[in-house]
């Protein structure tokens, strides 16, 4: 069936109220351009939804935009280290790779994940940003944020000004690692915040960079400081690397408030590929099998 697809950028029907099932769902992959004709992938439709118990999930056909699964797609929730994707897209767009960074004291002090950098070591951007994509390293992530701007805060704007320009209306960064922060302003968020939604559109444009495409799949991966005295083992957080799945990478995020979080991109053994986010899963890994073996099962390309 060839079907014109229409951007669905009418941001007052997709941006605000979920959508009933029956409806035909697709994502505004190029808001700017008439998208050429494609073939949607069909449904079989004696199919029963899948049993999900993630607050909210979304599976859609990465080249058409067509949406195969959704629940709860405009909820705002804590992404976690899904952040590091918009992290590492600044970056790529704003640096050359061989740059040298001086590791600052603030991204040392940094909680949570990390990959134990050492204060002054001089690193390249390129593995800095492979410790924050493969390892999820929260002060390889500071680094950054602080030689690309100056200060965290910085950077913080420019990642809320790219959301902007992403059309991501209902995400709001207050930090470039994910990790909760504390807040006595009820009307600041503790965390960073998005939806299934604004995910997809965040996963598509990060897996167009061919950086990120490759750092991404890889399990297993080792950097150096610029002297070659310090080395870092990078261990990638995606357990579906190892899985029977043809997943491709994405992104993993996981803390207290956010819960298990997870983006993938799979292929289906026939040249196309879907995106899956999960967010806030009892069992992200499990979760996305399931979303993954539905929506091959249920949709034929």
């Amino acid at each position: 069936m060839i079907t014109t697809l229409i951007s669905l950028v009418a941001a007052g029907t997709l941006g605000t109220t979920e959508i009933h099932s029956t409806e035909t769902l697709i994502m505004p992959w190029n808001e700017t351009v008439l998208i050429e004709e494609t073939t949607l992938p069909s449904k079989q439709e004696n199919k029963l939804a899948p049993v999900l118990d993630a607050k909210a999930s979304l599976a859609v056909d990465l080249k058409s935009g067509l949406i195969l699964h959704h629940n709860n797609i405009h909820k705002p929730l804590y992404i976690a280290s899904l952040t590091k994707l918009m992290t590492a897209i600044i970056i790529i767009e704003e640096h050359d790779l061989s740059e040298k960074v001086i590791v600052p004291s603030e991204a040392v002090q940094t909680e949570g994940s990390k990959i134990w950098l050492y204060q002054g070591e001089e690193i390249t951007v390129e593995n800095l940003l492979y410790a924050s994509l493969i390892n999820s390293g929260n002060d390889a992530a500071i680094a950054l944020a602080i030689h690309n701007s100056g200060s965290v805060a910085k950077f913080v704007d420019k990642m809320n000004e790219k959301a902007e320009e992403l059309n991501l209306t209902q995400t709001t960064f207050i930090n470039p690692t994910g990790l909760d922060e504390s807040s006595n302003n009820e009307n600041t968020p503790d965390g960073n915040i998005s939806t299934a939604y604004d995910l997809a559109l965040l996963g598509r444009y990060a897996y167009g960079k061919s950086f990120i495409r490759r750092a991404v799949s890889k399990k297993e991966y080792e950097i150096e400081s610029t002297d070659g005295n310090l080395t870092h083992k990078l261990e990638s957080t995606n357990r579906l690397l190892d899985s029977y799945l043809n997943v491709l990478g994405l992104k993993t995020g996981t803390t207290d408030k956010a819960g298990e979080c997870l983006i993938t991109i799979i292929n289906n053994g026939n040249e196309r590929d879907i995106l899956t986010v999960v967010l806030n899963s009892p069992n992200r890994y499990q979760e996305t099998k399931v979303l993954a073996e539905w929506s091959f099962n249920t949709y034929t390309w």
